[in-house]
């Protein structure tokens, strides 16, 4: 994924570091699995730190303790489902749009001297990959927030998935399962912009002088896609706690991410858009490092393939 040196997937002789749209599909699909798997645990603390009420939790470890009270070790796994399911095709269009975006940029720049790209033009194609991937991931982020913040007090209104999309359905049609669409692209416009410029450019701070950063072994990619995770969430915290806020208020609470945004100040200080601050960076480095290995490696196993 890098845009340094062409690859076997390059077009011929251009230099021009871009990959196939189904390898990128693929891949991305590889990671996401990855990343949840890793990182849901640290994803439903930051949720239910956002979305309780104020008292409700000390913080990060107090979640995790009643939670645990609570549920067992399954209790942290509320709402994997539809990330899991939903994962595969929200990171494969996330990495086949990152990819397009590059190639938009080749084009746009036919007469460039150089085939590697700058910082804003790894940011144009980072923020290009969440226009797509919203329309999957928002509907999928909804369903899972519904999920992970029912059972904190009081019998599940919901056993599963499907049951919160028949709910949510009869509450108030499409329009209730995509709530929460404009705020997911707020967090992941900037956040990916944020995401794949930060993994490019630790690529190539290390790789070697003279090396092919497409060449570097596991443990840089680690590194990498960690450094990535923290710098995303580093945008995101603010309109992802509106999103939260927004996807798991009753219907009518909120006219929209504004109000959402303009109630929440006023009833709890701007210090509440940065709830869940710190589980989310304790979860940004070893999913996101768990998202490009499982890239990487499955580029690597595909370009030995065919």
């Amino acid at each position: 994924m890098s845009d340094m040196a062409p690859g076997p997937d390059s077009k011929a002789g251009d230099g021009k570091q871009t990959t196939t749209a189904a390898k990128s599909f693929i891949s991305g699909g590889f990671g996401g699995v990855s990343a949840v798997l890793v990182g849901h645990p640290f994803d439903l603390t930051k949720v239910r730190l956002q979305t309780a009420p104020a008292g409700t939790y000390s913080g990060a470890m107090d979640v995790v303790r009643k939670t645990l009270a609570r549920d067992g070790v399954k209790g942290l796994y509320r709402g994997m489902g539809p990330p899991l399911v939903g994962v595969t095709p929200i990171f494969a269009l996330s990495f086949w749009a990152y990819d397009l975006g590059k190639k938009i940029v080749y084009s746009a720049t036919p007469d460039r001297v150089s085939p590697k790209l700058s910082t804003g033009e790894l940011a144009f194609a980072g923020f290009f990959s969440a226009v797509p991937t919203t329309l999957v991931a928002a509907p999928a982020e909804r369903i899972k927030v519904v999920l992970q913040v029912q059972g904190q007090g009081g019998k599940a209104q919901y056993s599963g998935p499907i049951s919160v999309v028949r709910g949510l359905y009869a509450e108030g049609g499409l329009r209730s399962i995509f709530r929460g669409t404009g705020a997911t692209l707020a967090r992941d416009g900037p956040g990916s912009a944020a995401y794949f410029v930060a993994y490019e450019q630790a690529k190539r701070a290390l790789t070697p002088a003279g090396a092919d950063p497409s060449q570097l072994n596991l443990g840089p990619v680690i590194i990498a896609g960690g450094l990535a995770g923290v710098a995303m969430w580093s945008f995101a915290i603010p309109p992802d706690v509106i999103k939260s806020r927004l996807q798991s208020a009753p219907q009518g609470m909120y006219s929209g991410f504004f109000d959402c945004a303009r109630k929440t100040i006023v009833q709890d200080g701007v210090k509440a858009l940065f709830k869940g601050f710190g589980p989310a960076m304790a979860r940004a480095f070893p999913a996101n490092a768990a998202t490009f290995l499982g890239v990487e490696a499955s580029l690597k196993a595909m370009d030995k393939l065919f």
